[in-house]
This record gives C-alpha cells, sequence and structure tokens, in this order.
C-alpha cells in the first residue's frame, strides 16, 4: 500500500502511476510468497479483528487502482469501452494469481513478470490513439 501510495504520489499520468502500482505489486509476491501462500490457504482461520484490517487494506488498495482506472479513462489515456471495476479486478485477479505459479529459480525474474504484466495490461487498456505514443514514453522511463 505504500509503494502504491508513492506512485500515485509521484507521478501525474495514471499510466505511469498503473505502471508503477502493478511492478511494486508483483515485487511483492518475491519478497513474501511464502508469507502470502499461506495467507491465501489459511486466512479463513484469521481472527475477526485481524480479517477486518486485512480487508480495510486490500479495499483501499483496490480503490487506489479503481482511482487510477477512472483518472486515466477521464483524461483520455485509457479506453472509454472499459468498466473500471472489471479492468480493476481483472489486474488485481491477474497478478494475485502469481504467488501459485512464480517459482524464484524460474525461467523469468520477478523483475520480468513485471514488465510482461504491464505491457499486457497497458496494451489493453490504453486508448488506441495514444497506445503507442504513451508506451513509448514509458518504456524511455524504464530506461
Amino acid at each position: 500500500m505504500d509503494k502504491a501510495m508513492q506512485a500515485n504520489n509521484m507521478y501525474q499520468s495514471p499510466t505511469n502511476k498503473l505502471q508503477a502500482i502493478i511492478k511494486d505489486f508483483v515485487k511483492v509476491f518475491d519478497i513474501y510468497k511464502p508469507q502470502i501462500s499461506v495467507f491465501y490457504q489459511e486466512n479463513i482461520y484469521l481472527k475477526q479483528t485481524y480479517e477486518s484490517l486485512i480487508k480495510e487494506k486490500r479495499d483501499r488498495f483496490k480503490q487506489l487502482i479503481f482511482q487510477t482506472i477512472q483518472e486515466g479513462k477521464a483524461n483520455g489515456e485509457f479506453r472509454q469501452d472499459l468498466p473500471v471495476e472489471i479492468t480493476g479486478m481483472a489486474i488485481l485477479g491477474m497478478v494475485n494469481w502469481t504467488y501459485k505459479w512464480y517459482q524464484q529459480t524460474g525461467k523469468y525474474s520477478i523483475e520480468e513478470i513485471s514488465d510482461i504484466f504491464v505491457d499486457l495490461i497497458l496494451h489493453a487498456i490504453l486508448q488506441q490513439d495514444i497506445n503507442s505514443h504513451a508506451y513509448e514514453s514509458i518504456l524511455v522511463d524504464k530506461g
């Protein structure tokens, strides 16, 4: 959540915000894979207090994703025909599932995986007429 808030405050462009949020979100699965795996498999046993705290943080993160998508639609960076909620949940679902298959010793590094996710997501949601221009600026930002 902290990294997502930093990205939200650091960038004006919703495209850049979303890119940074996704990249940091994916990296969490490299850093905390064992803990995340246990959490997803055993969270039904959490005490109500902890369950409420986690739900609140997850909801804030989800709302930040939704807000970023809405901003992108409002300023013309993102496609108008995609509903905010479905687009946001698709992003969350895609990235959240990483815990099931990601291996630190696998073929792709977490950095490569995050780049692929950003590529897939941005090619899907960027407005067609700015797709190549916006995407080129992201590639320049990456170095």
